[in-house]
């Protein structure tokens, strides 16, 4: 009886502890048959009167039972329990083979094995009733558990629709700033292509006013005189001159087309300033293009400083130059990096004509001669550009502002505060480098281009 009641004690509190019905079904079909496997052995037992071999049944059937149930992941929790039953188990299985192969040692210490054993059978049931009791502290724990999970379930849905209420919130606060952004963005860049449109209209009339009339006839006169040369020099074959004197006179003729060749070169190289000109008026392609950087510097610092002149005859500035010829044509865009170099170059003049005037003001005397320098450099796959002037300078708290936009320190009326901040943008954004200055209070300035070269052709 006392291994029926171990085996049908084992399984049932198992089932029930680990809810083996709906956790584990096929843990608990083995179960199941291990339960009818210990009725059918107990029925076996009052039937057939107990018969020598029904001890040995009940061996194995427990051992394997309880090796079963120890291997299987699920029963860890049992381990201890299913331990306990090994004593009873072992001290039956050694009194019976005692029995059978020394009955003067079983007659003798029969008694005592059969009172161990009878402890070993009080322990399976001490620790059944201990583990029962620790599976109601484990389920009130887990009961409580569960309990305080669902309060903080709760708490965390009202939790999580109170932000949800706030996100929602600061999403329309975000999407109101956003179009309040989009809408200043797009009244910066109407300024900016006011400011744009402004400048190039006064530098447009100024050069125009001052070179165009001119220039179209020196071009106009000069084609003429080379063909008037021409034409000469055919008369002059057509005459009886001793041929020395046509020589001689060919020799002049020779020289007068020269220099109207020359005159005709230059006149063309102002018409495409002109050029350049009206094309830093027209909208960016945003493409980049291969341009001589060289050229296109020297050329905006002559734009520049002609416009300046247009307005103030009296104005004069040396433009000084140090071009690394290595730099050759770089791919960038270049009627954005016109627009900075122009803009620079008009801050650079505009600060040594104003230096210019404050010193002539204190001392006419004064030797003050303005100075305007551009200079390039490449090296480790970068351009350098630099713009320096000896003019007025800034102080720290002007360069800290200097790259705002519509801060300026010109008087108003002469400036928007738009054109650094624009060529800020140019360098930084269309081009991927960096605008830097540095200033000496009084001494000079130095504007400082960085630009990456991703692909350069000499």
């Amino acid at each position: 009886m006392g291994y029926f009641l171990i085996a049908l004690f084992l399984v049932q509190y198992i089932r029930s502890a680990i809810q083996t019905k709906t956790q584990h079904p096929e843990l608990d079909k083995i179960l199941l048959y291990s339960r009818y496997a210990s009725i059918a052995l107990l029925s076996v037992y009052y039937i057939a009167d107990e018969p020598e071999w029904y001890n040995w049944l009940w061996y194995v059937f427990l051992s394997a039972l309880l090796v079963y149930c120890y291997l299987r992941e699920e029963m860890k929790p049992f381990r201890t329990l299913i331990q306990g039953v090994i004593p009873y188990l072992v001290i039956s299985v050694i009194t019976d083979i005692l029995e059978m192969v020394a009955p003067a040692f079983y007659k003798e210490w029969g008694d005592y094995l059969h009172i161990a054993g009878f402890f070993a059978f009080a322990l399976c049931f001490v620790l059944w009733f201990y583990a029962r009791k620790q599976q109601k502290v484990l389920l009130k724990e887990r009961e409580d558990r569960l309990r305080d999970e669902l309060a903080s379930k709760a708490q965390k849905e009202s939790l999580e629709y109170l932000v949800a209420e706030r996100t929602q919130e600061l999403t329309l606060q975000k999407e109101e700033l956003q179009k309040t952004i989009e809408e200043l963005k797009s009244t910066q860049n109407q300024l900016i292509q006011s400011e744009k449109m402004a400048s190039l209209g006064e530098l447009t009339a100024g050069i125009a006013h001052e070179i165009q009339n001119p220039l179209n006839f020196v071009n106009n006169f000069s084609e003429v005189s080379v063909e008037l040369c021409q034409e000469l020099e055919e008369e002059i074959d057509k005459t009886d001159l001793p041929d020395s004197d046509k020589d001689y006179i060919k020799e002049i003729i020779g020289d007068l087309s020269q220099n109207q060749q020359k005159i005709t070169h230059h006149g063309k190289r102002a018409d495409s300033i002109v050029k350049g000109m009206l094309q830093h008026s027209r909208i960016s392609s945003g493409e980049k293009e291969p341009v001589e950087i060289n050229a296109l510097a020297d050329e905006y610092m002559r734009l520049a400083y002609h416009g300046l002149r247009a307005k103030d005859k009296e104005f004069n500035s040396a433009l000084l130059t140090d071009f690394d010829p290595s730099v050759g044509k770089v791919n960038v865009l270049p009627q954005d990096l016109g627009r900075v170099f122009l803009n620079l170059f008009t801050n650079a003049f505009y600060a040594v004509a104003e230096k210019k005037r404050m010193l002539t003001e204190k001392d006419p005397s004064t030797n003050y001669k303005p100075e305007v320098k551009i200079s390039t450099r490449k090296f480790d796959n970068k351009l350098y550009i630099r713009v320096t002037d000896n003019g007025t300078g800034m102080p720290d708290h002007v360069i800290a502002k200097i790259f705002q936009p519509f801060f300026t320190t010109k008087p108003t009326g002469q400036g928007t505060g738009l054109g650094l901040s624009m060529s800020y943008d140019i360098i930084t954004g269309g081009h991927g480098g960096v605008l830097d200055v540095e200033s000496v209070p009084g001494e000079q300035t130095e504007f400082k281009i960085t630009i990456p070269i991703t692909e350069s052709l000499e």
